[in-house]
């Protein structure tokens, strides 16, 4: 049902597949495999640059549709959960998160089709419209048999100043899945895992170096995974993993996650310092198999430089 409730949208189901193909239109870049889409992404997102839709190899979309497309029966809390994207609740004392700051895509992003890779220089501008942070961020795509991926690179500096990212939960890199994901609420049906055998509620604030959540859509199992790579900051990170679907890396929440001395996990960098991180959407249509996992973040832990 839902998938027909979106067919318009994500122009149908995967074929076999075939080279990934990348397609500007101003702001936005299509990702498609073969003739099924893979993913959108959107410069000019409600709060800043987000990837919507997501599919898995068959066409199913693995995050919430909301806020960019009404769904029936889907949950539309949190509208500041964009599918896809990366922020933090404290940058200087601004909340880019769920408050006041907002990231803003500077010029069109930059495309590489060969590499299937997509550049974007943005600004990190508080409500005022004053600029906190400047940020570079890419985002490689990649397809093998029922394997998606998406490597995600960003990095942080300020001109100005130290940049200073404080001790909340509220954040960093993020997903929203589809309810089907969750292990709480209306429509849940999954499990989530982490790279240390942590299920479910126990995998939030533990330190690993990756979570999954497993569902069946439709009658079909598939997974989806976030690996944090070990030249990251406060690898391996705490997880803001929650039962009713937001799946997000934040190696800064420590006073949250681990009950530490409240500025624990604050990090603080002198003028034009860059905090880079890196980090990989691993999607399978397929079942949640620890090993594979495990296989899958060691060649990305392998991949070497950002």
């Amino acid at each position: 049902m839902r998938a027909l409730a979106l067919a318009g949208v994500l122009l149908g189901a995967c074929a076999a597949p075939d080279p990934l193909r990348l397609v500007q239109a101003g702001s936005r870049v299509v990702v498609t495999e073969g003739s099924a889409v893979f993913a959108e992404y959107r410069a000019d997102g409600p709060r800043g640059p987000a990837v919507w839709p997501l599919c898995a190899p068959g066409g199913e979309p693995v995050t919430r549709a909301w806020p960019f497309f009404e769904v029936d029966g889907e949950a539309r809390d949190h509208p500041h959960h964009t599918s896809l994207w990366f922020a933090h609740g404290d940058v200087n004392g601004v909340d880019f998160w769920q408050g006041g700051g907002r990231i803003v895509a500077v010029g069109a992003p930059v495309m590489s089709a060969a590499d299937h890779r997509i550049e974007q220089r943005n600004e990190w501008r508080d409500a005022q419209g004053g600029v906190v942070a400047q940020e570079r961020r890419t985002l490689t795509f990649g397809a093998a048999g029922d394997v998606r991926m998406i490597d995600v690179g960003v990095a942080l500096a300020r001109d100005q100043g130290e940049l200073r990212l404080g001790d909340t939960k509220e954040g960093t890199m993020a997903l929203r899945l589809r309810q089907e994901f969750g292990t709480e609420g209306p429509g849940a049906a999954g499990r989530i895992l982490n790279s240390e055998g942590d299920r479910d509620a126990a995998a939030w604030g533990k330190r690993a170096r990756w979570v999954a959540y497993t569902a069946e859509l439709g009658t079909v199992p598939h997974t989806v995974a976030l690996f944090d790579h070990p030249l990251n900051h406060g690898h391996p990170t705490t997880w803001h993993a929650r039962g009713y679907g937001l799946l997000a890396a934040n190696p800064f929440g420590l006073a949250d996650f681990l009950r530490a001395t409240k500025g624990a996990g604050e990090l603080v960098l002198p003028p034009g310092a860059e905090l880079r991180l890196r980090y990989r959407v691993w999607i399978r249509r397929g079942p949640c198999d620890a090993a594979a996992i495990d296989a899958a973040w060691r060649g990305f832990a392998g991949a070497g430089g950002r």
